[in-house]
């Protein structure tokens, strides 16, 4: 078989094999038995005369005849002997010849006679036998596309679930789809390449009508999804290795994910074990695959100090830049019983814009004495780099410490003014047995309502009944006296649904409301309610609070809590008691001096809450402060600034008889320059006060930053006092915020790391 491979140049055993047995068959008996005879055939050798007769390859059969036809047709010309004959041709005469029997009663292709004598597929056959293609699967598939066999014929015999017509158009051999008819005309179209530009030209050169309606069609039909995605370019082995592999922990993209998930943990409060569970996983798996999430421990020990130690050098930064501060302070337990003080600082940039930084949130085991608490805050303010010089005020509650600490340090006060308002509350109705009454019942029928949802339910057809509300019942904080006052005022908004459903049962009638006990809550509702409307004003950040505490005393004393004719004598009574409160804690001369400055500072209000008698007095405290602030300056003379502004010369300039009397002791009198400065100021502060009051409900701030430049002295005084903080809500807001960090589940995190959390909670951005 080598020999005969060598001979005929063929190297397919299969089909030397078949040839072998045809020719084998075709001989005589006795060339039949020689030839089957390996022994006397290794006897020959190049010398001996063959018997063996010469070997002509013929179609031996009827249908076949030597004539030049069609590659796609079942004849073929008759070939001569092996050695006359090139290799494809042979190859492809011998591949017909053997399948001719299975092609018997197999008609010509359709498109036979539509195409040309010396037509020839132009597709390059080499490419049937890349690899991943076996080479008996090749061979298939290039008598298939020479037309030597129908493909789902063939196919058919080795699968007998096949069937025999194409899947697509029926046909029965491959060779249809190589050819493309004209629905119009029907001639055929050559797109043996795979493109439509012979397509295009045929209707252009003999359809014009159906060119013209595909041209407007084609732009007239919007781009697709699908189109869009036709023309993205194959990724290539890199391209897609590189979409798989994980980001190295050093590069940039990594870095920015794992920052805006620790910025994520930070500032929503979330634990940071939300990193290991499966679903914050999953997302982030979803979101970028080639990001893989750092460890819990990353994030506690690295990711977090990190992240806060750039947040404290931004707010270092913001301090460092300000001329005046206020603060506020409070003293705090967590749920573990652990002890913190927290300190806030407030204060105005350069384009006035009151701001909020909260600077601890610190752990403060020692004795909650003046002398300790002192200290701490100074130190708290040192380790800020914040001069106690700069501190305008600080604002705190009314606990006795905190008081004292402040008297030690020798620091400007203000008391809080919802704390203030809580404990005159709290002091008009603590000895009134009747309100104790009503407000022990509100206290009953919360509870009954919140611990039985069969109740809960009744109550919300109930008020469906009535066409009241849905609203639920609202408990009471002892802490928060606004509190009390909103569970009274929802008890008498739900009244009616209340007794429909108590009364409906005999074990809650007792619970029922009588007119007394309505009678009382309308009377302290009357009374509290126009007060939570100022409470909420003055406890915000964002805006000027402390000079709205002079015009707010000023309406609570003569139309808010001013005696009317409607009022009942309970309303009266608890009225009189809280003004008295009020008005006796505020009453101090230093408290009285800051909030009179302040409201003075404040360009909605000047001088239109100051007493007449003390008029004088705040105008000249704000003339002092205006000349220590110019003092401090060290403002220049004009002729000082004259001789900056000259060039040096090395020439000696001869001096006159004035610079000479420049220069002597002078009389005793004020200098004129100082006198100049003093009236500046004077006209300053005058053409202030001659300006023309603004909106109450206009933004302060937004009018010094239009006329920082007229008033420049007075717009520092600004500064320093109207970013001073009526209440101490702030401080307040960070006790929640570090009640949302060490809850339950995370009791055992350190102080430091509870102050890392909450100084990130509150500063980010």
């Amino acid at each position: 078989m080598e020999t005969l491979c060598d001979v005929t140049n063929i190297r397919s055993s299969r089909v030397l094999e078949r040839i072998a047995e045809e020719v084998l068959h075709s001989l005589s008996v006795p060339l039949r038995a020689f030839a089957g005879n390996r022994t006397l055939a290794d006897q020959w050798d190049n010398d001996c005369e063959y018997l063996f007769p010469s070997l002509i390859v013929s179609p031996a059969a009827d249908g076949w005849r030597e004539e030049s036809g069609l590659l796609i047709s079942f004849r073929t010309p008759m070939l001569g002997g092996f050695s006359s004959s090139g290799k494809k041709q042979l190859y492809v005469s011998c591949v017909k010849v053997l399948n001719h029997r299975s092609l018997a009663g197999v008609k010509d292709m359709r498109r036979t006679e539509e195409l040309s004598a010396g037509y020839t597929p132009e597709g390059r056959w080499r490419v049937l036998y890349k690899p991943p293609v076996e080479k008996r699967l090749g061979d298939l598939q290039w008598r298939i596309i020479h037309g030597a066999l129908a493909t789902n014929r063939h196919k058919a015999h080795l699968d007998p679930s096949a069937e025999e017509g194409c899947g697509f158009g029926g046909d029965r051999e491959t060779l249809e789809h190589l050819v493309v008819l004209c629905k119009t005309c029907r001639t055929a179209v050559a797109t043996s390449r795979g493109n439509t530009t012979n397509l295009h030209h045929h209707l252009q050169h003999n359809h014009k009508e159906l060119h013209e309606q595909f041209k407007a069609s084609q732009t007239t039909k919007p781009k697709t999804l699908s189109s869009s995605k036709s023309k993205t370019l194959q990724q290539s082995i890199s391209q897609s290795f590189a979409c798989v592999t994980p980001y190295e922990k050093t590069s940039k993209r990594h870095g920015e994910i794992t920052e805006a998930i620790t910025r994520y943990l930070a500032k929503d409060m979330m634990p940071i074990n939300t990193v290991t569970k499966d679903g914050f996983v999953s997302l982030i798996r979803k979101l970028d695959r080639r990001y893989s999430i750092p460890s819990r421990n990353y994030f506690s020990q690295v990711a977090i100090p990190k992240m806060y130690d750039t947040c404290r050098k931004t707010v270092e930064s913001e301090l460092g830049q300000i001329e005046h501060y206020a603060c506020t302070t409070d003293l705090w337990s967590s749920q573990t019983t652990e002890p913190y003080i927290s300190l806030t600082v407030h204060f105005l940039d350069q384009d006035f814009e009151l701001k909020t930084r909260c600077l601890q949130t610190a752990y403060f085991p020692g004795e909650h004495t003046g002398e300790n608490i002192a200290c701490g805050l100074r130190e708290a303010l040192t380790s800020w780099n914040l001069r106690e010089e700069q501190l305008a005020c600080i604002t705190t509650d009314n606990g006795s410490n905190v008081v004292k600490a402040t008297e030690l340090n020798h620091w400007v006060r203000l008391q809080c003014f919802g704390h203030r308002l809580h404990l005159a509350i709290e002091n008009a109705v603590k000895d009134d047995s009747r309100i104790a009454r009503a407000a022990g019942l509100c206290k009953k029928l919360v509870g009954h309502f919140s611990h039985s949802w069969k109740q809960k339910m009744a109550l919300k057809e109930a008020q469906q009944e009535h066409n009241l509300p849905e609203h639920s019942l609202i408990t009471e904080c002892p802490t928060r006296w606004g509190s009390r006052q909103n569970m009274m005022e929802r008890i008498l908004e739900q009244r009616q649904a209340i007794s429909n459903v108590l009364s409906a049962d005999r074990k809650t009638r007792h619970l029922v409301p009588s007119w007394q006990d309505l009678d009382v809550l309308e009377s302290v509702n009357l009374a509290l309610h126009p007060l939570q409307v100022f409470t909420d004003a003055l406890s915000g950040e964002s805006y000027v609070s402390v000079s709205y505490v002079k015009p707010v005393l000023h309406l609570l004393n003569t139309s808010v809590l001013a005696e009317k004719e409607d009022d009942t004598n309970l309303t009266k009574t608890i009225k009189v008691k809280i003004l008295d409160y009020m008005n006796t804690k505020y009453d101090d001369p230093a408290t009285q001096e800051l909030l009179d400055t302040a409201s003075f500072m404040d360009p909605r209000f000047k001088v239109s809450y100051i007493s007449s008698e003390r008029v004088q007095d705040i105008k000249t405290r704000v003339m002092s402060e205006m000349k220590e602030t110019a003092r401090k300056e060290g403002t220049p003379s004009d002729n000082t600034e004259a001789q900056s502004m000259d060039p040096p010369s090395n020439k000696k300039a001869k001096r006159s008889l004035g610079s000479l009397l420049k220069t002597s002791p002078g009389p005793t009198t004020p200098t004129a320059s100082s006198m100049q400065l003093e009236q500046a100021l004077e006209a300053e502060l005058n053409s202030y006060l001659l300006s023309p009051t603004i909106d109450s409900e206009a933004d302060p701030l937004a009018w010094w930053k239009l006329h920082q430049v007229t008033y420049s002295k007075l717009s520092k005084l600004a500064r320093r006092y109207l970013c001073i903080a009526a209440t101490s809500s702030p401080s307040e807001r960070l006790f929640s915020t570090s009640g949302n960090v060490v809850t339950c589940q995370r009791a055992c995190l350190k102080p430091s790391k509870v102050n890392m959390l909450v100084f990130l909670a509150k500063n980010l951005p």
